[in-house]
Protein backbone atom coordinates (compact mmCIF):
# COMPACT_ATOMS: atom_id res chain seq x y z
CA UNK A 1 0.00 0.00 0.00
CA UNK A 2 1.36 3.51 -0.39
CA UNK A 3 2.22 5.36 2.07
CA UNK A 4 0.98 9.00 2.30
CA UNK A 5 3.05 11.90 3.09
CA UNK A 6 4.98 12.17 6.54
CA UNK A 7 7.09 14.09 8.50
CA UNK A 8 11.29 13.50 7.06
CA UNK A 9 13.18 11.70 9.34
CA UNK A 10 15.85 10.34 7.30
CA UNK A 11 17.65 6.96 7.56
CA UNK A 12 20.23 6.79 10.64
CA UNK A 13 22.87 8.62 10.24
CA UNK A 14 26.33 7.97 9.89
CA UNK A 15 29.60 9.59 9.51
CA UNK A 16 29.11 9.21 5.70
CA UNK A 17 25.16 10.92 6.11
CA UNK A 18 24.79 12.93 8.86
CA UNK A 19 26.01 16.35 7.29
CA UNK A 20 24.36 15.57 3.99
CA UNK A 21 21.02 14.61 5.83
CA UNK A 22 20.82 18.05 7.70
CA UNK A 23 21.80 19.85 5.37
CA UNK A 24 18.47 18.30 2.89
CA UNK A 25 16.62 18.58 6.23
CA UNK A 26 17.21 22.53 6.46
CA UNK A 27 16.03 22.37 2.52
CA UNK A 28 12.63 20.55 3.25
CA UNK A 29 11.83 22.44 6.20
CA UNK A 30 12.12 25.62 4.42
CA UNK A 31 9.81 24.44 1.94
CA UNK A 32 7.18 23.21 4.57
CA UNK A 33 4.30 21.32 3.09
CA UNK A 34 5.05 21.61 -0.52
CA UNK A 35 5.83 18.26 -2.47
CA UNK A 36 9.12 18.22 -4.39
CA UNK A 37 10.05 16.81 -7.46
CA UNK A 38 13.26 15.62 -6.77
CA UNK A 39 16.30 14.06 -9.45
CA UNK A 40 18.95 12.08 -7.88
CA UNK A 41 21.85 11.48 -10.65
CA UNK A 42 23.57 8.46 -9.99
CA UNK A 43 21.23 7.23 -7.03
CA UNK A 44 22.02 3.71 -7.60
CA UNK A 45 19.83 1.71 -5.05
CA UNK A 46 18.19 4.55 -3.32
CA UNK A 47 19.76 5.59 -0.14
CA UNK A 48 18.63 9.01 -0.86
CA UNK A 49 15.72 8.21 -2.81
CA UNK A 50 13.42 6.21 -0.71
CA UNK A 51 13.60 8.44 2.54
CA UNK A 52 12.49 11.43 0.14
CA UNK A 53 9.99 9.42 -1.22
CA UNK A 54 8.94 8.30 2.29
CA UNK A 55 8.51 12.33 3.27
CA UNK A 56 6.36 12.42 0.13
CA UNK A 57 8.31 13.77 -2.02
CA UNK A 58 8.34 12.62 -5.97
CA UNK A 59 12.00 10.89 -6.92
CA UNK A 60 13.32 10.51 -10.49
CA UNK A 61 16.46 8.16 -10.68
CA UNK A 62 19.21 8.46 -13.18
CA UNK A 63 22.16 5.88 -13.23
CA UNK A 64 23.46 3.38 -15.62
CA UNK A 65 23.45 0.05 -13.29
CA UNK A 66 20.36 -1.89 -14.29
CA UNK A 67 21.21 -4.00 -11.54
CA UNK A 68 21.33 -0.58 -8.80
CA UNK A 69 17.91 0.41 -10.22
CA UNK A 70 15.81 -2.74 -9.92
CA UNK A 71 17.13 -3.23 -6.34
CA UNK A 72 15.82 0.29 -6.00
CA UNK A 73 12.38 -0.05 -7.52
CA UNK A 74 12.53 -3.78 -4.79
CA UNK A 75 13.53 -1.32 -1.68
CA UNK A 76 10.51 1.33 -2.70
CA UNK A 77 7.78 -1.32 -3.41
CA UNK A 78 8.84 -2.31 0.27
CA UNK A 79 9.46 0.60 1.71
CA UNK A 80 5.67 1.26 0.31
CA UNK A 81 6.86 4.34 -2.16
CA UNK A 82 7.43 2.59 -5.40
CA UNK A 83 4.69 4.83 -6.84
CA UNK A 84 6.66 7.94 -6.01
CA UNK A 85 9.81 6.64 -7.24
CA UNK A 86 10.58 6.38 -11.02
CA UNK A 87 14.43 4.81 -12.20
CA UNK A 88 15.70 5.86 -15.46
CA UNK A 89 18.93 4.46 -16.99
CA UNK A 90 21.11 6.41 -18.09
CA UNK A 91 24.53 8.44 -16.90
CA UNK A 92 25.49 11.71 -15.66
CA UNK A 93 27.05 12.87 -19.32
CA UNK A 94 23.37 12.07 -20.62
CA UNK A 95 21.53 13.80 -18.16
CA UNK A 96 20.39 16.31 -20.63
CA UNK A 97 18.25 13.84 -22.52
CA UNK A 98 16.68 12.66 -19.92
CA UNK A 99 15.67 15.74 -17.76
CA UNK A 100 13.34 18.20 -18.90
CA UNK A 101 14.28 21.96 -18.18
CA UNK A 102 13.34 23.48 -15.06
CA UNK A 103 11.06 20.77 -13.92
CA UNK A 104 12.99 19.90 -10.78
CA UNK A 105 13.12 21.22 -7.13
CA UNK A 106 15.93 19.35 -5.61
CA UNK A 107 18.53 17.81 -7.49
CA UNK A 108 20.99 15.19 -6.09
CA UNK A 109 24.10 14.43 -7.63
CA UNK A 110 26.52 12.29 -5.26
CA UNK A 111 29.90 10.97 -6.11
CA UNK A 112 29.22 11.43 -9.72
CA UNK A 113 31.47 14.57 -11.15
CA UNK A 114 34.14 12.36 -9.99
CA UNK A 115 33.77 9.96 -12.83
CA UNK A 116 31.93 11.29 -15.87
CA UNK A 117 33.98 12.10 -18.88
CA UNK A 118 33.93 15.87 -18.44
CA UNK A 119 31.83 17.61 -15.77
CA UNK A 120 31.01 20.82 -17.04
CA UNK A 121 28.48 19.78 -19.15
CA UNK A 122 27.11 17.75 -16.63
CA UNK A 123 26.91 20.26 -14.05
CA UNK A 124 25.41 22.49 -16.50
CA UNK A 125 22.06 19.91 -17.15
CA UNK A 126 22.05 19.67 -13.76
CA UNK A 127 21.06 23.40 -13.35
CA UNK A 128 18.52 23.64 -16.44
CA UNK A 129 16.76 21.15 -14.71
CA UNK A 130 16.25 23.53 -12.18
CA UNK A 131 13.09 25.54 -11.40
CA UNK A 132 14.83 29.28 -10.33
CA UNK A 133 14.93 28.97 -6.69
CA UNK A 134 15.65 24.77 -7.18
CA UNK A 135 18.87 23.39 -5.08
CA UNK A 136 21.33 21.16 -5.83
CA UNK A 137 23.20 19.25 -3.35
CA UNK A 138 26.70 17.72 -4.64
CA UNK A 139 29.27 15.53 -3.15
CA UNK A 140 32.57 15.04 -4.92
CA UNK A 141 35.56 13.66 -4.01
CA UNK A 142 38.51 15.83 -1.93
CA UNK A 143 41.62 15.80 -3.13
CA UNK A 144 43.68 17.07 0.41
CA UNK A 145 42.33 13.44 1.77
CA UNK A 146 43.74 11.50 -0.80
CA UNK A 147 47.00 13.03 -1.14
CA UNK A 148 47.46 12.50 2.75
CA UNK A 149 45.56 8.98 2.66
CA UNK A 150 48.45 7.81 0.63
CA UNK A 151 51.44 9.41 2.00
CA UNK A 152 50.46 7.96 5.44
CA UNK A 153 49.63 4.81 4.05
CA UNK A 154 53.82 5.18 2.42
CA UNK A 155 52.49 6.33 -1.38
CA UNK A 156 54.87 9.09 -1.66
CA UNK A 157 54.58 8.85 -5.67
CA UNK A 158 51.32 8.59 -5.80
CA UNK A 159 50.69 11.62 -3.16
CA UNK A 160 52.66 13.62 -5.04
CA UNK A 161 50.83 12.72 -8.19
CA UNK A 162 47.64 13.55 -6.92
CA UNK A 163 48.95 16.95 -4.93
CA UNK A 164 50.57 18.37 -8.10
CA UNK A 165 48.13 16.76 -11.20
CA UNK A 166 45.50 19.17 -12.79
CA UNK A 167 43.00 16.76 -12.42
CA UNK A 168 43.67 15.40 -8.85
CA UNK A 169 43.91 11.18 -9.89
CA UNK A 170 47.30 9.67 -10.39
CA UNK A 171 46.39 7.92 -13.79
CA UNK A 172 44.52 5.08 -15.70
CA UNK A 173 44.83 2.95 -13.17
CA UNK A 174 42.93 5.19 -10.62
CA UNK A 175 39.22 4.07 -9.91
CA UNK A 176 38.29 8.44 -10.32
CA UNK A 177 39.03 10.39 -13.17
CA UNK A 178 39.74 13.54 -10.81
CA UNK A 179 39.34 14.90 -7.39
CA UNK A 180 38.11 18.09 -6.34
CA UNK A 181 39.11 21.29 -3.64
CA UNK A 182 36.54 23.78 -2.04
CA UNK A 183 37.63 25.91 -4.60
CA UNK A 184 37.69 23.99 -7.47
CA UNK A 185 34.34 22.48 -7.19
CA UNK A 186 32.38 26.01 -5.94
CA UNK A 187 33.92 27.41 -9.17
CA UNK A 188 32.37 24.12 -11.29
CA UNK A 189 28.97 25.16 -9.93
CA UNK A 190 29.25 28.61 -10.29
CA UNK A 191 29.83 28.85 -13.84
CA UNK A 192 26.77 26.62 -14.40
CA UNK A 193 25.53 30.00 -12.94
CA UNK A 194 24.47 28.26 -9.49
CA UNK A 195 24.85 30.38 -6.28
CA UNK A 196 26.93 28.01 -3.77
CA UNK A 197 25.35 28.54 -0.51
CA UNK A 198 27.00 25.99 1.67
CA UNK A 199 29.86 23.67 1.33
CA UNK A 200 31.02 20.91 4.16
CA UNK A 201 33.41 18.44 4.69
CA UNK A 202 32.28 14.42 4.95
CA UNK A 203 34.17 12.18 6.54
CA UNK A 204 36.61 14.39 8.05
CA UNK A 205 38.26 11.93 10.48
CA UNK A 206 35.99 8.95 10.14
CA UNK A 207 38.55 7.21 7.48
CA UNK A 208 41.38 8.48 9.40
CA UNK A 209 40.82 6.87 12.94
CA UNK A 210 41.29 3.28 13.56
CA UNK A 211 38.59 1.18 13.41
CA UNK A 212 38.73 0.30 17.44
CA UNK A 213 38.19 4.13 18.04
CA UNK A 214 35.59 4.84 15.19
CA UNK A 215 33.52 1.80 16.47
CA UNK A 216 33.95 2.04 19.82
CA UNK A 217 33.06 5.93 19.84
CA UNK A 218 30.07 6.30 17.21
CA UNK A 219 28.29 8.93 18.86
CA UNK A 220 31.26 10.96 19.97
CA UNK A 221 32.71 10.94 16.17
CA UNK A 222 29.58 11.71 15.03
CA UNK A 223 29.18 15.30 16.95
CA UNK A 224 32.64 15.77 15.91
CA UNK A 225 31.95 15.40 12.47
CA UNK A 226 29.29 17.65 12.53
CA UNK A 227 31.26 20.50 14.76
CA UNK A 228 33.94 20.27 11.98
CA UNK A 229 31.77 19.88 8.80
CA UNK A 230 32.13 23.66 7.83
CA UNK A 231 35.35 24.76 9.48
CA UNK A 232 38.77 24.99 7.43
CA UNK A 233 40.84 23.54 7.79
CA UNK A 234 39.46 20.58 8.67
CA UNK A 235 36.63 21.00 6.35
CA UNK A 236 39.34 21.00 3.05
CA UNK A 237 40.74 17.47 4.66
CA UNK A 238 37.74 15.60 4.63
CA UNK A 239 36.67 12.59 2.32
CA UNK A 240 34.27 13.96 -0.04
CA UNK A 241 33.01 17.97 0.03
CA UNK A 242 29.30 18.11 -0.17
CA UNK A 243 28.14 21.32 -1.81
CA UNK A 244 24.60 23.03 -1.70
CA UNK A 245 23.81 25.63 -4.50
CA UNK A 246 21.07 26.89 -5.99
CA UNK A 247 19.76 28.42 -9.16
CA UNK A 248 18.77 32.02 -8.81
CA UNK A 249 15.46 33.52 -9.25
CA UNK A 250 15.92 36.19 -11.98
CA UNK A 251 13.41 39.18 -11.72
CA UNK A 252 11.87 37.64 -15.08
CA UNK A 253 11.12 34.45 -13.32
CA UNK A 254 8.88 36.19 -10.33
CA UNK A 255 7.29 37.85 -12.70
CA UNK A 256 5.73 35.15 -14.36
CA UNK A 257 5.55 33.35 -10.54
CA UNK A 258 3.23 35.96 -10.05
Amino acid sequence: MEQTRGRFTGPPLTPRTAVIWSVLQAELDRRGAEELTVLDVGGGTGGFAVPLAHAGHRVTVVDASPDALAALTRRAAEAGVGARVRAVQGDGDALAGLVEPASVDLVLCHAVLEVVDDPSPVVASLAAALRPGGAASVLVAGRAAAVLGRAMNGHLTAAATLAAGPSGSVGPRDTLRRRYDADAAAALLRDAGLAVEEIHGVRVLADLLPAAVADGQPAALLDLERALAAQPPYRDLAAQLHLFARRPVAPSDRHVRA
